[in-house]
Formats: C-alpha cells, structure tokens, sequence
C-alpha cells in the first residue's frame, strides 16, 4: 500500500508513521516528492488496520497497490526513476548507449573495443569475465583477470564498465570492479543471486528471462528492490519462440508495456534478441522508436575469431555507423544519444577519427 502525506508534511510526521509501519511488520521506502511524499509500505496488509495510520498527523490518505510488484511500479513511483552508472545517466532524456564485446579475451582486444566504442559516442563498456554457456565444452571465460582487465582498460579509455555476475559466490569479487552488476536471463529467478546482487549496493542490470512473461520479469525486479537496491535497470533481450529465423524474438512491445507499469529504465539488446549481426542496427533503431532508454550492443574488431557470439557482433566500422543512424531517430522521439553528463568526457572529433582508424 502506499501512505500518502499532505503537502507541506513536517519530516517528524513522516518520521512517525514509518516508525508505526515498521511495528506494524511493514518495510517502509518513502519517496519524497516536490509536492507530496509518499511511503511505500510493503508487508501483510491484514496486520494494518487504517485506523493505526490514517489518523497519524500528516497522512492525507491510504491507497492500495494493485500491482503483484509493489517498489517498481508506477502506482508507487509515477516519475520514471534515472540511475547512474559511474556518473552516466541512464533514463530521463538522453540515451545511453552500453557496448564492448561478448566476452573479454584478451586485453589487446577489449582495448581495441573499448576506444573504438567511445570514439564512437558508446557511454558505458560491457563485456563478460563469467560467461554462462549452454555447452560445458564453450569458452567460460577469464574469470577474475577478466575483471581486472574490464576495470583497467575502463580506467584508461575513461568509461564505466559493466559485466554480469553468475554466481552468488562471485557478487563480492565481482562488485570489486564493476561499476554495475548484469544478472543474465538464465538467472532471472535465480532468486538469491537476485538478492545478493541487490545487497552489494550497485546498480544492477537486470536480463528478461528466455520465457519469462513480463510480470515474472518485473516480479524479479522486485527482488532487488526489496533487498534495498532502488538501482534497476531492465534490459530487454529476446524471448524463445517457435520461430526459428533468429536466435531469439526482440519483443519490443515489452519496452511500451515496462514503461506503463514500471518507474525503472528499460534497455534493449539487440544483439542477442536478434543473433545476427546484420539484424542489429534496424532492431535498434527501432527500440529507440518504441522508447526504450539505451542499448546494449556486442562489438567486436575481429568478429569471425570471436570466442563467443561473433555472428552477433558489430565491427566497430558498423557500430560506428549505428551510431550515426541512431541520431535522427532519437531527435524524431524527443531523445537525446548523449547523457547530458557525458559530453564533458566525449573525445574530440579529431582524437575520435584516430581512434576509429586505430581500432578497424
């Protein structure tokens, strides 16, 4: 339910009824808005009576959240919410666009990436240290030296890094050196993974599952939330259906049906919801079109020697180009590509063309 407070509430009133709520045996999240505040108050509604609430000093009224998911819904929160990723805004206006490769393989080849990708106009470095594979026999990937050369080379090129986190074991090492914890599809409902991921206090990108409804995605959200990590992102990566064209089915109307129901940021990643390299740029500029907040895009300087999904991965000359594409479709939807807070970091366009040369 959510307690909302008159205009101009004293904070020691909030104060109160929070304190009320949480002998109640509710968990409170207040929101404190320019107008109002309102407090989230999670737990068994059939231990409140309104009365224990309503005539506290400064409650306006009590209204119920109709919504499975009770912290990432928009009947909690009505404004979208922006979480920054090292500094870098993701949601509002602006577009952030996330992209590096698959997997880390060496650091020659994800140095290569991560300048191409920010000469380009990219705003965050991604690439996989764990690599989760359907074959046992697949490339499983560098592991804690993956890491580390994530957090060097993010250093050097001036760019924050995400990477995923399989394990609850890893959440600790992993958060040492990311900026951002990505929870892959295959462990959407890993649900005390979710919950560690949320404890370690950074933002946490979170995957749809391979057959996950939209609800069960955002009910995995709501994991995170209440483990007291407000910083979600969603990411929109595909679905399994019978069709067999492409790897998986981008469901861009989750974009739309996610933004109606949920305050958080939502993302889309053409690259594994397509599998296919040449797929990738029309599915992003239409994930723009449909709203989403940025991208998450593989790129790869030598694509064909790929250790992991090189059919899927962009040529820096082509994310180059996607870049490009994206710019008059972002202006047609009232977006932005560059997080107003990036454009201090962007590199000139002179240091941005050598950059190019160097990676291609």
């Amino acid at each position: 339910m959510i307690v909302v407070m008159k205009p101009g509430a004293k904070k020691e009133d909030i104060l109160k009824v929070s304190e009320r709520l949480v002998e109640l045996g509710f968990k409170t999240h207040p929101i404190y808005g320019q107008e109002k505040t309102v407090i989230g108050a999670i737990g068994d509604k059939k231990a409140l009576s309104a009365e224990a609430i309503i005539n506290l000093p400064g409650v306006e009224k009590i209204v119920p959240i109709m919504k499975p998911y009770k912290l990432v819904s928009r009947e909690l929160k009505e404004t979208p919410t922006i979480i920054r990723i090292g500094g870098v805004p993701v949601g509002g206006h602006g577009l952030c666009i996330m992209a590096g490769p698959c997997a880390v393989e060496n650091e020659e080849q994800l140095l290569l990436t991560a300048q191409a990708i920010k000469a380009s106009g990219a705003h965050i470095l991604r690439g996989g240290a764990f690599k989760p594979r359907t074959s046992p026999y697949a490339f499983q990937g560098l592991e804690e030296e993956g890491l580390k050369m994530l957090a060097r080379v993010g250093e050097q090129v001036g760019l924050p890094i995400v990477t995923e986190v399989v394990d609850t074991r890893d959440v600790e090492l992993v958060a040492e050196y990311a900026d951002a914890l990505q929870i892959g599809a295959r462990n959407m409902q890993n649900f005390r993974l979710l919950r560690e991921a949320g404890a370690a206090g950074k933002p946490v990108l979170l995957k749809r599952g391979l057959a996950a409804t939209i609800e069960e995605w955002l009910m995995s959200a709501e994991y995170i939330l209440d483990s007291g990590n407000p910083n979600v992102i969603l990411c929109e990566r595909g679905i399994r259906t019978f069709e067999t064209a492409t790897r998986f089915t981008l469901d861009l109307t989750a974009v739309v049906v996610v933004k109606e129901n949920s305050h958080l940021p939502v993302i889309v990643d053409p690259s594994h919801g397509t599998g296919n390299w040449r797929l990738v740029l029309p599915m992003a500029r239409a994930s723009v079109a449909a709203g989403a907040d940025g991208l998450l895009i593989e790129v790869h300087p030598d694509p064909a020697r790929a250790l992991c999904d090189g059919p899927q991965s962009l040529h820096p000359e082509n994310f180059d180009r996607l870049m490009g594409e994206l710019s008059p479709v972002a202006l047609a939807v009232g977006r932005d590509l560059a997080p107003a807070s990036f454009r201090e970091t962007a590199p000139s366009p002179g240091e941005a063309a050598r950059l190019k040369r160097e990676a291609m």
